[in-house]
C-alpha cells in the first residue's frame, strides 16, 4: 500500500490503522501555508514506525492556482468549515492531481493500492472529498494503470470525531499531528480546521491553541 500522508490528524490515524501494510508514504508539498509545518510532523511519525517517506513538490500550483489556503493567496478565514467563508481555502482539483501521481508511483514501486483519508467532515465544502469524486477517480486510476491500482478511502463514511477515537484507541500522539491552515507556531484554534480538530478531541485534546 501507498499512503498519500499531509501529517494531518486523518491521514495520521490512517497511518498507524495500517502501518503493517503501508510500504511508502508520499508527502505533496504544494506551497500552503502549513505544509512546512504539517511535514515535520509527518516525518515523526514515519521515522517512528519506519516506513519509507517521500516528499514531491508542487510549487507549480502556488504559481497558478487560487486559493487563500496557498502562500501566494489571501488571508485564511476564521470560523466553522459549514461558513460559506472557508470555501476560499479550497485548492482546486488538489486531490486528482495528487492521487494521479499517487497512482503512477504505486505502480511504479509494484504496490497495488492507494489509501487517501479523506472524511465525511471534508464534503460540506471539499468537491474532490466526495464519493462522487473518489468513485471516478477509482475507476479512471484501475483503468489507467496496468496493475490496476486500487484506490481506497476507508474514511469516506466517517466524521472526523470517528476517526479521532480510532486514533486514540491505537494510541496516536495528536500533539505530533498538525491542522491549523494558517501555519503557525501553535494551532491558532479560529479557523475551520482547528474548530474542527477541536470538537473531533473533546475530551482527549492535547493540542495548544492560541484561542
Amino acid at each position: 500500500m501507498l499512503l498519500v500522508y499531509s501529517g494531518g490528524m486523518d491521514s495520521t490515524v490512517l497511518l498507524y490503522k495500517e502501518a503493517d501494510n503501508i510500504k511508502l508514504v508520499v508527502t505533496f508539498d504544494y506551497a500552503s501555508k502549513h505544509n512546512a509545518i504539517e511535514y515535520e510532523h509527518a516525518v515523526r511519525n514515519t521515522k517512528r514506525l519506519g516506513i519509507e517517506h517521500i516528499k514531491i513538490d508542487l510549487d507549480f500550483m502556488d504559481a497558478y492556482f487560487k486559493s487563500d489556503l496557498l502562500k501566494s493567496g489571501g488571508a485564511v478565514p476564521d470560523g466553522h468549515y459549514e461558513q460559506e467563508s472557508m470555501k476560499s481555502t479550497v485548492v482546486p482539483f488538489r486531490n486528482g492531481i495528487m492521487l494521479s501521481i499517487a497512482a503512477g508511483l504505486a505502480e511504479s514501486n509494484d504496490l497495488s493500492t492507494v489509501l487517501i483519508a479523506n472524511h465525511a467532515g471534508d464534503h460540506a465544502i471539499y468537491p474532490d472529498c466526495r464519493q462522487s469524486f473518489i468513485s471516478p477517480m477509482q475507476e479512471a486510476i484501475s483503468q489507467g494503470t496496468y496493475a490496476k491500482i486500487k484506490l481506497l478511502s476507508p474514511f469516506m463514511g466517517m466524521s472526523k470525531r470517528d476517526i479521532a477515537i480510532t486514533g486514540r484507541d491505537l494510541g496516536v500522539n495528536w500533539q505530533d499531528t498538525w491542522s491549523c491552515y494558517k501555519g503557525g507556531k501553535i494551532h491558532c484554534g479560529r479557523c475551520g480546521t482547528c474548530q474542527e480538530r477541536k470538537e473531533a478531541l473533546a475530551g482527549f485534546d492535547s493540542t495548544e491553541y492560541e484561542y
